[in-house]
């Protein structure tokens, strides 16, 4: 893998940082209801999915059985399922690379590379973030459940509203084009039409898929 392009590593500590915020309030969240510092730990190093973190702890807390619990972890993660398509040409020729890279196949990752033109820098991007991200996810956690008793609700001080902040101005340039921005305008309005029909996971789910499917249909147009 080529040394990084120091232009992104900005961004990419930028978003990192912005999204340990939201570790953060996980960690929070998750001491709030009951599970302890090891295994809100083991929660972030090895699903190291902020939403499906979220969904596992909230359905927990409300009294799920464990098949519901599973359920709703692995409703966001499906999300993840096209990212790795488009991102394998970029994650790297061998095992060790892409064992290593599926680890860090997540939203901020995914957005960093997409919005490189260059495959070079595509790979670059990709690392960068998911590493990082990573990183200060796994630190926030940490900090989260150990400073919960202080903290409080994190919906109080606001934490709850950067992690989306920082990843729609992540998504901004992706959205340039009049397909991309029709595409992405459905997908958000199928995600919004579902969320007070259905489990948490499905909108966002299905707001991918609509996404993907648009710009799919765009493509043979």
């Amino acid at each position: 893998m080529r040394s990084p392009d120091r232009s992104l590593l900005g961004p990419a500590l930028g978003l990192a940082l912005a999204v340990g915020v939201f570790g953060l309030s996980f960690g929070v969240l998750a001491a709030a209801s009951g599970v302890s510092l090891p295994r809100a730990s083991a929660m972030s190093m090895l699903v190291f999915t902020g939403s499906a973190q979220y969904a596992a702890v909230a359905s927990a807390a409300a009294g799920a059985a464990a098949p519901a619990i599973v359920l709703a972890g692995l409703l966001p993660s499906t999300r993840c399922l096209p990212f790795g398509v488009a991102l394998a040409p970029l994650i790297g020729p061998s095992r060790v690379h892409r064992l290593l890279g599926a680890q860090l196949v997540i939203d901020e990752s995914t957005a960093m590379a997409l919005a490189q033109s260059d495959p070079a820098r595509a790979r670059s991007a990709f690392w960068l973030t998911g590493i990082a991200v990573f990183g200060c996810w796994n630190a926030a956690t940490v900090i989260g459940v150990l400073a919960q008793s202080a903290i409080g609700d994190p919906r109080r001080l606001g934490l709850d509203a950067v992690f989306p902040a920082a990843f729609v101005a992540v998504l901004a340039p992706l959205v340039r084009e009049p397909a991309a921005r029709a595409a992405a305008a459905g997908g958000a309005a199928v995600a919004v039409a579902l969320v007070p029909l259905t489990p948490p996971g499905i909108p966002i789910t299905a707001g991918v898929l609509g996404v993907l499917a648009g710009l799919a249909l765009d493509r043979r147009a």
